[in-house]
């Protein structure tokens, strides 16, 4: 076994990982194989080091005394030089000449110094800053300690400052302005370039480039398959449709004006002065921005206008027949919308692009969304399509396709199966909207940039592939009887109970983890500053939520039946979405957290299906 320098327990200086500053901490353990210490700093970070990167505190008190020592015999040596009468005139011109260029060094060193140390002040963590710039632990005692050792570094400039304030040998005024201006450019200039280069995204998701490339074109293709297929007698996945439909019969003028009708109507209900106004969470600048909360009162209104169209005979079913052209119009938009977004982002200042989609490429900002929280005044462009046209739309749609099943099959009153489908998803989105406040804490919002990616899903995937279920009993309908009905019931009141229950934790947590209702939850602490539920729902899997989503989704499809796959393609993918999903926050978190995260995952082992992944 090799030998090892620390013991278990005792204090040493521990290096904080990609910085030259040292910390008071506890050696916990060492790794024989690895060959790496795990220490613990005063606030309750754990971290690995290597034994280079620690150091004994009998060093640094010796470095300290050995400069304390040798600063007066310096000072009083060159005061008994520079005044010694043996010296020749000449000499002593010479020699003060060479001590003034010495000492203008050693001055430029200084400024220098003052530089890194500013440099190193501004990337100190704090409330505001820790999700970005995550460099050093949070606790206050470790940052005295940083102090003493860089004033143990900077002693000598320290005295040798002091001697040129002794001898007043200091440069003239405008040399001083012109230094000082000099140092402070050199500052800001080093602090926009490490923090421009800190900010590019490096790890490209969904296959990068050409991944994103594709999708742009695979997204609209798999809705318009899915449209086509279920209107097909056979809706089978192998069963493609043939002859495919004219491109100009996927066109109309008027479908396109209904839409922006829609689309802009949503955003005068978002304008109201109604609802209250809260703050998102803080951005990396420090900054928090506000929202208004009025999207279920969004939904009432939208409600009401359709209850009056519909008093006035209006053929709401006329959303059924265009369906195609509607989501056509739809995805026009979502591109032109897209399009619209990249290049304003491209003028947007460096701290309000989103860290997921500042990689440098065309293509891959495009498609994930370049600028963090699109604005024009105090419109949110991303918080507004995330709830209101598409998922109050999917609503609309799914009453249009209701009506229309009792039109095509004359019926006085929906199937049952209608029935079921519409509740459900009433239901999803009554809470979506009742709830709104909660969405500003997820990573739609916080982490990923509005680009197509998000206007697409927003504006086209939600409202017309989330309501193919309904879409597709209109076609081929099917009977259920009550047992199976008040089964599939239950199954979607479980899903749901664990769905909001699991958010209502989080986001309770999120917001004011002091909240004494909240005393009963236990969490691990990380250097961030924040917890990690290791209690309630959140200690049975490490993402609940997508249990209860999975849940959900698979009752939604049931009252479709099982002779065809099609209704269940949205289970499918909402397994492949939240497993993707699941392996981004996973691979975040542990970035993130580092080893509080990795004893998370030890204490709650199962990511989603409890028992089984």
């Amino acid at each position: 076994m090799p030998n090892r320098k620390f013991a278990d327990g005792e204090v040493v200086m521990g290096r904080w990982p990609g910085s030259v500053l040292y910390y008071e901490v506890q050696v916990a353990s060492y790794d024989d194989v690895s060959h790496l210490y795990t220490v613990k700093y005063k606030d309750g970070t754990e971290l690995a080091l290597k034994e280079s990167d620690i150091r004994s505190q009998s060093s640094f008190k010796h470095r300290k005394s050995q400069s304390s020592s040798s600063s007066p015999s310096r000072r009083s040596t060159s005061r008994s030089r520079s005044r010694s009468p043996g010296r020749p005139a000449k000499g002593r011109r010479r020699s003060s000449s060479q001590s003034r260029e010495h000492k203008d060094d050693k001055k430029k060193t200084i400024q220098e110094t003052n530089i890194a140390l500013l440099v190193l002040g501004f990337f100190k963590p704090s409330e505001n800053n820790t999700r970005r710039y995550n460099g050093e632990p949070d606790s206050t005692e470790g940052n005295d300690t940083s102090c003493i050792i860089l004033e143990q570094k900077l002693k000598p400039d320290l005295e040798i400052e002091r001697v040129l304030e002794h001898y007043s040998l200091r440069p003239r005024k405008e040399e001083k302005k012109k230094e000082e201006i000099y140092s402070e450019k050199k500052v800001f200039e080093l602090i926009k370039t490490i923090e421009k280069a800190s900010s590019k995204t490096k790890e490209l998701e969904f296959g990068g480039r050409i991944g994103t490339f594709m999708l742009i074109f695979f997204l609209p293709a798999t809705v318009f398959y899915l449209l086509l297929m279920c209107k097909q007698e056979d809706p089978s996945l192998l069963n493609f449709p043939s002859p495919l439909p004219a491109l100009e019969s996927l066109w109309e003028a008027r479908v396109f004006g209904v839409f922006l009708l829609w689309f802009f109507l949503q955003a005068l209900f978002y304008l109201l002065p109604i609802g209250k106004v809260v703050e998102g969470l803080p951005l990396s600048n420090g900054r928090k921005l506000e929202y208004r909360i009025n999207g279920f009162y969004a939904f009432i209104l939208t409600a009401a206008a359709i209850g009056t169209l519909l008093y006035f005979q209006f053929e709401l079913h006329y959303l059924y027949d265009h369906f195609m052209q509607f989501a056509v119009s739809a995805a026009a938009f979502s591109m032109g919308l897209s399009i619209y977004l990249y290049i304003r982002s491209l003028k947007a200042p460096e701290e309000e692009l989103a860290p997921g989609g500042n990689s440098g490429y065309f293509v891959y900002d495009f498609f994930t969304g370049h600028e963090l929280n699109p604005r024009i005044g105090s419109f949110d462009l991303k918080y507004f399509c995330e709830l209101r046209p598409g998922l109050i739309g999917w609503v609309v749609i799914n009453l249009a396709m209701l009506l229309a099943e009792m039109k095509i099959h004359n019926q006085s009153m929906p199937s049952l199966s209608m029935i079921l489908v519409n509740s459900f998803q009433l239901l999803y989105v009554v809470d979506a909207l009742w709830n709104e406040e909660a969405i500003l804490t997820t990573m739609d919002i916080t982490h990923d940039g509005f680009g197509f990616m998000l206007a697409f899903g927003d504006l086209v995937w939600v409202p017309f592939v989330y309501s193919l279920q309904a879409f597709y009993l209109v076609g081929h309908p099917t009977a259920i009887s009550w047992p199976v009905a008040a089964a599939i019931t239950i199954l979607n009141c479980i899903g749901y109970y664990i769905f909001r229950s699991a958010n209502s934790q989080k986001n309770n947590f999120r917001r004011n983890p002091a909240d004494p209702k909240l005393a009963y939850l236990k969490f691990i602490p990380t250097a961030t500053g924040k917890g990690l539920l290791v209690t309630g729902w959140w200690g049975f899997v490490r993402h609940p939520n997508y249990l209860g989503d999975i849940i959900m989704a698979l009752a939604w499809s049931l009252p479709c039946g099982f002779n065809h796959i099609l209704p269940y393609f949205y289970v499918i993918y909402f397994i492949c979405l939240l497993v993707h999903r699941e392996a981004r926050d996973e691979h975040h978190c542990k970035q993130k957290y580092g080893l509080a995260w990795e004893r998370y995952c030890q204490r709650v082992p199962y990511r989603i299906f409890p028992y089984i992944y």
